[in-house]
């Protein structure tokens, strides 16, 4: 699983594989150790949430998907869920997750896993 991070917006991406834990088990959790401590990512699958929504907790940013929306996102080639989650004071935070397509430009990141790019068939 990919995180982008930057200003006030969250991406992740997942893997085919990814996607497959992430539909048995209802969450998926990545980490990156550093010297002291570690820095954690986790989607998981609720029923207490209408829309995507996200909180930092203990070094880790938790990104919660409504049960209808992780099913429909799972099951269908549907690419991505995304929301505008109110902070308060007119600031938001944006959140999306989706499946991570093959790269269409050369890169020596291994994509046997990826989905296939739908701009790659013309």
């Amino acid at each position: 699983m990919k995180i982008r991070i930057k200003s006030n917006s969250i991406r992740f991406r997942l893997t085919k594989t990814e996607v497959d834990y992430f539909s048995l088990n209802g969450f998926i959790e990545e980490k990156t150790a550093f010297v002291n401590n570690a820095f954690s990512y986790r989607l998981e699958i609720t029923n207490q949430e209408d829309f995507l929504s996200a909180y930092y907790h203990d070094h880790k940013i938790i990104i919660l998907v409504p049960k209808e929306h992780a099913d429909q996102w799972i099951s269908t080639d549907m690419i991505g869920i995304e929301h505008k989650m109110s902070l308060g004071n007119d600031n938001q935070l944006f959140l999306l997750i989706e499946k991570d397509f093959v790269c269409l430009d050369n890169t020596f990141e291994d994509q046997s896993d990826n989905y296939p790019n739908p701009n790659a068939v013309c």
